[in-house]
């Protein structure tokens, strides 16, 4: 069958479609792909910024259909609906192995699509506001890429929770559609004085917690709108790592907590990845929280897929389509 890999780490054009054999292994299940989720993790592991071994395939999220189960696997059966995004690199292919106890069934109500495109960047979203910083209603927060995948999702279920919420976007385009994903105010983070803005919107006060995917471009001022002992949430690159600071730069601005989670040390279980789904499910039959897929690329236009990431142009989800 047809996967997407490569044997250098680099830009998009390492990326490469490869004929791979797929025989399931013990405790493992064979997943027939309809769907491949895109995310910037993918990136990150393509360019060497997270180092995987080499060669490698690429992409974590998928859904689709069990076509074989290996010896030991009992949880699932063939002609089984399940996603999955935290398993092992392969997902940008026909079809992936994974651990049994790396999957989840995907519930009546939701689409293969959909489970493949909000799958890794809904079960952060559910980590982040409900685990990492506890997000109260009444409270007001700043959330970044508010039109991004995981800003998307993080956005409307922020506003679900009784939070106002202050979106930030690449570009004057993105205005209105962060507003419509439930932000109540939204800045443009190209220009100046964003955080300025923030302080001005509470009134001083700052905001108790930044979750902050951006990196570089955004950590320090997003650390100036944090109140007195806040929260900084970086949980992503998107313009490049953090430069090393002085720790004490947090004393400064006001005792300021500061954490770099990963969604695999949110589901180390079965019990904890099921629940993390689950949650994330629900808000979604619910229609609280709406899955926007906006960018459909098929699996051999991968490479244009990471071009359209690095462009930060994409709103939403994007997928690719075997």
């Amino acid at each position: 069958m047809k996967a997407i890999r490569f044997a250098r780490t680099g830009g998009p054009e390492v990326l490469a479609l490869e004929d791979i054999d797929l025989p399931p292994r013990a405790g493992e299940v064979r997943v027939r792909h309809t769907a491949i989720g895109v995310n910037f993790i993918d990136t990150y592991q393509r360019s060497g910024l997270y180092p995987v071994s080499l060669p490698s395939g690429i992409g974590l999220e998928g859904a689709g259909v069990v076509e074989a189960v290996g010896e030991g696997v009992t949880a699932f059966q063939r002609g089984d609906r399940v996603a999955y995004c935290t398993g092992p690199l392969g997902a940008y292919a026909e079809a992936n192995n994974v651990p049994a106890d790396r999957l989840v069934k995907i519930p009546s109500g939701i689409a293969d699509e959909t489970a493949a495109a909000s799958l890794l960047k809904g079960m952060t979203a559910q980590y982040l506001l409900k685990r990492t910083y506890p997000v109260q209603r009444g409270q007001t927060i700043l959330f970044h890429a508010a039109a991004g995948g995981v800003g998307s999702i993080a956005c409307q279920w922020a506003k679900h929770l009784g939070a106002t919420v202050i979106g930030t976007v690449g570009s004057d385009e993105k205005v209105a559609l962060a507003k419509a994903n439930g932000c109540a105010h939204v800045l443009n983070t190209r220009g100046d004085g964003w955080s300025k803005r923030v302080r001005e919107i509470t009134d001083g006060a700052g905001v108790p917690v930044v979750y902050d995917s951006i990196g570089k471009d955004t950590f320090a001022g997003s650390l100036d709108c944090l109140a007195v002992r806040g929260m900084m949430v970086s949980f992503g690159n998107s313009s490049g790592a953090v430069p090393p600071f002085e720790p004490g730069m947090l004393s400064a601005k006001g005792s300021l907590y500061l954490t770099r989670p990963t969604l695999f040390h949110y589901t180390r279980s079965e019990r904890e990845l099921q629940e993390t789904a689950d949650g994330l499910f629900a808000v979604i039959v619910s229609g609280a929280v709406k899955i926007a897929i906006h960018q459909r690329f098929a699996l051999a236009e991968a490479r244009q897929a990471h071009e359209a990431l690095h462009s930060r142009t994409t709103t939403g989800a994007a997928v690719l389509v075997p």
